[in-house]
């Protein structure tokens, strides 16, 4: 389990095929600190589960699903990326609840400045706008925010200063992937509902 409250920014090194899967290989200070080979960490909303932590970096290894659902295909060296080590049981819960599982990914429409901030807007698909929600929460590549409006194929959010300063979603040019993760309350619900009905 992971909050969207983003750690540290990480820098791709190397993603390179590897023993017919794929290998991604970060450059990392504070998310290595007290990890271990086995432990969760999410890259960019991303849950994965690190192989190798040495030589000031983090290794994991990526499957072919995962490339196929997520963002993290388009990563070359010397990106930036998101970074979340799994919540402690006794750590505070400052964001919302984020399973590191992503739904699918949604493309940057536009990044407007507004004041010190960025108003940005994701054109999403139906079966994950479905979920989103005005005043509701959205992981986007792993960070937790507040949507402000929701359309029939897009939504908006703002990054406030201190937040634009501290991800790595500020350098997503319009058109870029993101990883979106919608509030897994609302698919619960769903679900029960759907079940009640039947």
């Amino acid at each position: 389990m992971f909050t969207g409250i983003i750690e540290e920014v990480g820098t791709v090194r190397s993603i390179e095929q590897h023993e017919g899967g794929w290998r991604l290989t970060l450059a990392a200070e504070i998310a290595r600190q007290g990890s271990n080979v086995g432990d969760s960490i999410a890259v960019d909303g991303v849950c994965l589960t690190i192989t190798g932590n040495q030589d000031g970096c983090l290794v994991f290894g990526l499957a072919p699903e995962t490339l196929s659902r997520t963002s993290l295909g388009d990563l070359h060296a010397d990106d930036p990326v998101n970074l979340e080590r799994a919540m402690a049981a006794n750590g505070r819960f400052g964001g919302h609840m984020v399973q590191g599982h992503v739904d699918g990914t949604g493309l940057v429409d536009s990044v407007i400045p507004d004041a010190d901030s960025l108003r940005f807007s994701i054109t999403a698909p139906p079966e994950l706008m479905r979920y989103i929600v005005p005043k509701g929460f959205i992981a986007v590549d792993g960070t937790s925010l507040t949507v402000i409006d929701a359309e029939r194929d897009r939504f908006t959010f703002m990054l406030v200063a201190y937040t634009r300063e501290h991800i790595a979603l500020p350098t997503r040019r319009v058109g870029s992937r993101v990883n979106l993760e919608v509030d897994m309350v609302a698919k619960y619900i769903e679900r029960l509902l759907a079940e009640r009905e039947a």
